[in-house]
């Protein structure tokens, strides 16, 4: 029994489907006797270019067209596996002879762009001064690397994938034909996953045809072809956006468990993306194109993901503890009296200096308004004074690592500094007082030293930094990763 792509392989230039652009242009020159010498049909894979070569070949000497007839004169020719110039100056020797039956000798050429340098030369002898009675049909997927030669002595006709809408009622159509039963998400789904091309969306419905006698929905589809589900996808776009890493992690090991591969999540996360392209989602594009070519899929997918994610979605955030409330006494014709808690590391900072000042320069009441008794006033009554933009707030020394790292990212991100791409893609190591950060190119370096400044001034007091872009140990790394995938062996990763 053939596949199904074989059996609806169209039979002439009205059975082409999502063409009109090639197959009206080939019927008016076939009404009107003006055919040329020498045709490129250009296009994607799957899309018809040697099934309209052979129909066109058929009405052109008006042979009557069935899949698996065979007419001496119309030859094919596999470029890919005839690539040598021997191949070429054979072609053209046979080439002199007449027809034996129809009016022109037809030459189809397949994947024409693999033939060698040498044989494109024995080529464009014969179509420089081609017999009468032969025309060249070349079909190819990389007109750019035909010489200009041949193109510049050739009708180019270009060919493109078909859209989903065309592409979906021509398999709802033969779906119908061929008795499966298939509801319309699940043909949604072979349609997208078949890219616009005919012979791979016939493929996959003739594969997923013989899966099941019962009606075949979408989930089993998804579970066939080993695809993500639409919501998880969406849900690990969400949580890329928003920087959830938990739930990255979650998803991502739910849909391993169900084997569905790293390649298979990257693609569907490209398609969807490129549905509605977002400038959001354009780094992340960047890092999926990767994740088929990486040795460890899974590992560079996780690390795609992660791109958004802040320090503080991966590590606890700071314990910040409240500073007691402050009370004011007021007395008659007394100035206001502040009850200022024992100062702290941070109250030493000019802008705590600055706040006393504020407060101590508030009006005094009048004596209408001050309580004949002395009391205590919450402090709250007193107005709060309005932090400065911008304001520098210098670490404390006794933050942890984590919590140095996650607060220059938040003073960078707050103060609109335009370095947080580079800090977020940076790694970091403190050593004592040293803060060295290790950036992933020189140009990220450079943008860094040049607002070196703005990060060195909110550091503790006696904190050296240093950045550079050579590159840090990367085994503490490899280690979270692996914890956060369940454990395993640690494996170095090429950057």
């Amino acid at each position: 029994m053939k596949a199904l792509y074989r059996r609806y392989r169209p039979k002439s230039l009205d059975e082409v489907i999502g063409q009109p652009q090639v197959t009206d242009v080939l019927k008016k020159s076939l009404a009107n006797n003006r055919i040329g010498h020498s045709y490129i049909f250009v296009g994607p894979r799957g899309c018809g270019k040697t099934s309209v070569a052979r129909i066109f070949a058929h009405e052109i000497n008006q042979f009557p067209y069935e899949l698996e007839d065979d007419y001496l004169d119309i030859i094919e020719i596999d470029a890919a596996s005839n690539t040598g110039v021997d191949n070429i100056r054979d072609l053209r020797e046979k080439a002199i002879i007449a027809p034996t039956k129809g009016k022109y000798k037809v030459y189809i050429i397949d994947e024409v762009h693999m033939l060698s340098k040498a044989a494109f030369n024995a080529l464009l002898k014969t179509l420089e001064e081609p017999p009468e009675h032969v025309i060249f049909i070349m079909a190819t997927t990389d007109a750019h690397k035909i010489p200009i030669t041949i193109t510049s002595r050739s009708q180019i006709y270009t060919f493109k994938l078909a859209d989903p809408s065309t592409m979906f009622e021509h398999l709802k159509k033969i779906a119908k034909t061929e008795k499966i039963d298939i509801d319309d998400e699940a043909l949604k789904i072979i349609v997208k996953r078949g890219g616009g091309s005919f012979r791979d969306s016939l493929s996959l419905l003739d594969q997923i045809s013989t899966i099941s006698d019962s009606k075949i929905d979408a989930t089993l589809v998804n579970s066939t072809l080993g695809l993500p589900q639409e919501d998880i996808i969406a849900s690990l776009l969400d949580a890329y956006q928003s920087g959830n890493l938990d739930t990255i992690r979650t998803q991502l090991q739910n849909l391993f468990d169900a084997n569905i591969k790293a390649e298979s999540i990257a693609e569907s996360l490209i398609s969807t993306i490129l549905a509605a392209p977002s400038p959001v989602f354009l780094p992340l594009l960047d890092k999926l194109v990767d994740v088929s070519r990486a040795s460890y899929p899974q590992i560079k997918l996780l690390l795609a993901l992660s791109l958004n994610t802040t320090p503080s979605a991966v590590l606890p955030a700071p314990v910040i503890k409240p500073a007691p409330k402050p009370t004011v006494s007021l007395t008659k014709a007394s100035a206001p009296n502040i009850k200022a808690e024992p100062q702290t590391a941070e109250a030493s900072q000019p802008e705590k200096i600055e706040t006393s000042a504020k407060l101590a320069s508030e009006p005094i009441p009048t004596p209408s308004e001050t309580p004949t008794e002395a009391e205590e006033i919450p402090a709250e009554a007193v107005p709060a004074p309005v932090p400065a933009k911008n304001t520098i707030q210098q670490i404390s020394p006794d933050a942890t690592d984590a919590e140095l790292w996650q607060q220059i990212t938040q003073h960078v991100a707050e103060n609109a500094i335009p370095i947080l791409r580079y800090i977020q893609d940076s790694d970091y190591q403190i050593e004592g007082t040293k803060l060295t950060i290790y950036a992933k190119k020189k140009f990220s370096k450079d943008r860094l030293n040049a607002k070196k400044s703005i990060i060195a001034e909110i550091l503790p007091d006696g904190f050296m930094l240093e950045i550079t872009d050579k590159t840090l140990n990367k085994d503490a790394d490899l280690a979270d990763i692996a914890a956060l995938m369940g454990g395993g062996e640690e494996v170095q990763i090429d950057a």
